[in-house]
Formats: structure tokens, sequence, C-alpha cells
């Protein structure tokens, strides 16, 4: 077996089959368009002794379209602690090992964390071999704020879990980005309405398939947009989230719950007034609050 390093990279260790002990290597692979694998994930995976990937049979595909005949093991959350000492033991008798996902980059919101913080832990050698990522995919198509943002993955299943979710984020400044998944888009943007009111929000839908859709806008509208499309509510979601702006810092989460279900049937000065009676915060900041969600 030949190195698997950049022979050309001087600077680059040599890890390869023959060190005393082998490296665990994690390998990004497709999240969707399959021409999306770097030369260095393939030479990577054909030159391992083993690779591990959450689901064999899904991965097989790829290992097919690319000639890969190594080895592949499952390792999913169900045997994840089990397969450690089995992995240990091989790459204690200098076998390099790959660890894949259904798609993307490893251990981001997949399978993989107990293996490779137990291995890390051994001082095993584990080395990244990047490539796509729907998180980073996603934000670099937003047009939001990607100085400062903050992943959560996937959020709660149930309604009132997921609001408190919203609600604990919801004064972060920071962009936030969340996984989603079809059958429960339209209730966890109906929920993020109801916290967030009419923050700026972008999804990033099957992004690099063929029915790629990106919606952006006030969350309402995106809201009403996946409603009235049901294919809208198929596929792989990431929902990105503006992060608090000045005008929302002074106004509490009831206030702008308020003010956005009085919105959907009041003029802004209006809904300021009542809001302003209900909670005493001033009619004035709540008024600038109403034409900056209009604006956006």
């Amino acid at each position: 077996m030949t190195d698997l390093t950049d022979s050309h990279n001087k600077n680059s260790p040599q890890i390869n089959q023959f060190d005393e002990k082998g490296t665990l290597y994690v390998v990004a692979t497709p999240i969707g368009n399959i021409d999306d694998m770097s030369f260095r994930a393939i030479k990577t995976l054909q030159q391992v002794s083993l690779i591990l990937a959450e689901d064999t049979r899904h991965s097989q595909r790829l290992m097919t379209h690319y000639d890969i005949r190594t080895p592949m093991m499952s390792l999913h959350e169900h045997n994840e602690e089990a397969r450690i000492e089995q992995i240990a033991s091989k790459l204690d008798d200098g076998q390099s090992v790959a660890l894949i996902s259904d798609a993307g980059t490893p251990l981001i919101s997949d399978p993989g964390f107990k293996l490779v913080r137990e291995l890390r832990q051994r001082d095993y050698a584990i080395s990244p071999i990047p490539g796509a990522s729907a998180l980073i995919s996603a934000l670099s198509v937003a047009g939001l704020a990607t100085d400062s943002f903050s992943f959560w993955g996937f959020l709660p299943s149930k309604t009132n879990a997921r609001k408190e979710r919203y609600k604990e984020l919801c004064e972060h400044k920071e962009t936030l980005v969340f996984y989603e998944s079809s059958h429960r888009i339209a209730d966890s943007l109906k929920d993020l309405v109801d916290v967030f009111g009419e923050r700026h929000i972008v999804i990033a839908r099957e992004l690099t398939k063929n029915f790629e859709t990106i919606l952006s806008g006030p969350a309402s509208i995106v809201l009403e947009q996946v409603n009235n499309d049901s294919n809208q509510q198929k596929g792989e979601f990431v929902v990105m989230v503006e992060g608090l702006s000045k005008v929302n810092e002074g106004l509490s989460i009831e206030a702008r719950s308020i003010m956005t279900q009085l919105l959907t049937e009041l003029p802004p000065n209006k809904a300021a007034k009542l809001t302003a009676q209900i909670t005493g915060v001033k009619k004035k900041d709540l008024y600038q609050w109403a034409l900056q969600q209009k604006s956006d």
C-alpha cells in the first residue's frame, strides 16, 4: 500500500499503512451530487484497510461509482460503542481505517463522536479528509452574517420542547443554524414564527440535488411558501435564522410574539398601541420594530 499523504508536501506527517499504528481518517462524502468527492477522499477510501459506514448498503453506490473495493463495516448509533475495541485492534495492527457517514462530513449530527473521542483519549492518530457539509454549504449561499454563527443540530420533535429551544435561542445575536426533516419542517417553521416573529430566515432544501431550493425572507412569508407547495416539504433542510438585531434587543419575547399576531390583522400603529398597553413596552419601540419587519 502507498503513502496516503501528498508526497509533494514535505511538511505533512508521513502517515501510512506501515506506521507502528494505523490512522483513523474521518472522510467527508457528497451530500447529494455524487461528483462532489475530492481526489484525496477517493484515494484514502481506496487505500485504507476498512471503511466504517453509517449504512453500508447506502454507501455501496458511492463505492461502486468510484471503484472503491475496500471492505466496509457498519458503524451507527446502536453499535458504535461495541465497535471501539475492534477498531482499536486494527489500528494497533498498523491498519488504517476510514469513517464516513451517509452524506457529508461525519460527526456533524451523525454517529462517530464516541469512537473519535475514545480513540483520541488513547492517543491514536485521527486525521480529517475535508469535503462537503450541508451546514457550511447552506451558510455560504444564505446571505446571512457568517462571522458568527451557532449550529444546533436537529430540533426537538415535539412542539412544546421545540418552542422552548427557540425561546432559549431567540436572544442570540449570531446566525442560528438548524437541521430539520421533511415531516416536521412546516410545524417547525410555524413554531419559529410564534417565537421569533418576523425574523429574517433562510431555508435550504436538497442542497446539490436536482430539486435544490433556497427560500429567503420574513419567517411568516417563508412558512406560507412552504405550506402552499407540498414539494417544499420534501427532502432534507437546513434552517438559518438571522441573529437578534439592535432593533429587536429592547423587546421581550412576549412583546414580539404579541406584535407578530396583531400585525396579521392590524396596521403597525394600532398593533404597537395595543401591545404597549398589554406589555408596558414603549409604543415607539414597538412601532419601529414593526417597520423593521416589513422592510426585511
